[in-house]
C-alpha cells in the first residue's frame, strides 16, 4: 500500500499536465490520504488497498497528457464508491477522497 502511495506521489511530481498549484494541492491531499488509509488499514486492510489502488488509477488518468474523459470519469467513480461504506465511520477519509476526486475531475476537463 505504501508503494502505491509512492507511485502516486512520483506521478504527481513528474506530471507535465499539472501546474504548480495543482501539484501542491494534490501532494497535500495525498499526504492526508496516506494518513487516513494507514489508519483504515489497521481494521480494513483490503478496503484500504482498494482505495489506494483506485487513487493511483485516478491520478494516472487525470495526469496523462492525452486524457480519455470516459476512463477518468469511471476511475473517479470507482474511487468515490470505494469509500461509500466508510462515510459514517471514517468521515474524514470520505471527505478527503471526494475532494481529491473533485480536483482530479477538474483537471481532466
Amino acid at each position: 500500500m505504501q508503494d502505491t502511495i509512492s507511485k502516486i506521489e512520483a506521478r504527481i511530481q513528474n506530471a507535465a499536465a499539472l501546474d504548480d498549484t495543482q501539484r501542491a494541492e494534490l501532494l497535500k491531499l495525498l499526504g492526508e490520504l496516506k494518513t487516513q488509509i494507514t489508519a483504515l488499514s489497521r481494521t480494513h486492510q483490503e478496503q484500504a488497498e482498494s482505495i489506494a489502488g483506485l487513487a493511483e488509477l485516478s491520478a494516472r488518468e487525470a495526469t496523462r497528457e492525452n486524457k480519455n474523459p470516459e476512463v477518468l470519469k469511471h476511475s473517479l467513480g470507482g474511487l468515490q464508491s470505494s469509500v461509500g461504506e466508510f462515510e459514517t465511520s471514517h468521515p474524514q477519509l470520505s471527505g478527503l477522497v471526494n475532494r481529491m476526486a473533485s480536483l482530479l475531475a477538474n483537471m481532466g476537463i
